[in-house]
């Protein structure tokens, strides 16, 4: 069994130019040896209908199968009226049902979020870890990877410019590979 570690990650927002995708870009240029790193656009998933859950859209057995495919996940999330998108909610919902059929159960995940505010996405990915223990999921705890003032930590192509920030989000996937190995060494 290879110990490289294939992370699946994803921004909680619809927007082409957000700095959350452009938060994930910066991810793949820091990633730790032996990890990849692959995205998944939300654009084109359905609003969840448990109606209609048994039978899925192929966006969703998209999604769902690429995060099986993952060792880990990384979520890059903006934050909404003090919490979570709701795309991202939607995203979270369509992947974890039917009942029983949850692609995120077992997976390591780690959050980071990008905001023109002063504190980032401190709020927001609180409630997402909420998430995340119905979801069985294995969340990196630190480090808190809180891009605030995100005007002045990217360029005007949307790349992250800002050392700390950037030092910060080698750190986390350090971490997520760390546990990720981790948790993979304990199951087998």
């Amino acid at each position: 069994m290879s110990d490289d570690v294939q992370i699946l990650g994803f921004a909680g927002s619809l927007r082409k130019n957000s700095i959350n995708r452009a938060a994930l870009r910066a991810a793949g240029e820091l990633l730790p040896t032996g990890a990849t790193l692959e995205t998944f656009d939300l654009e084109g998933l359905p609003l969840f209908n448990q109606d209609l859950e048994r039978e899925p859209h192929p966006r969703v057995q998209e999604f769902k199968s690429r995060i099986r495919a993952a060792d880990a996940i990384l979520i890059s999330t903006p934050e909404y009226n003090f919490s979570i998108p709701g795309v991202l909610k939607n995203a979270i919902d369509c992947a974890s049902r039917p009942h029983g059929d949850s692609a995120w159960a077992g997976k390591p995940v780690a959050i980071m979020g990008a905001s023109p505010g002063g504190i980032g996405t401190a709020r927001a990915q609180y409630h997402l870890r909420q998430c995340f223990v119905f979801l069985n999921m294995y969340a990196v705890s630190q480090p808190e990877v809180l891009i605030a003032n995100a005007a002045e930590r990217f360029d005007a192509s949307g790349r992250l410019t800002h050392e700390k920030s950037r030092e910060f989000v080698g750190k986390l996937l350090e971490e997520l590979v760390s546990w990720t190995r981790r948790l993979r060494a304990k199951r087998a």
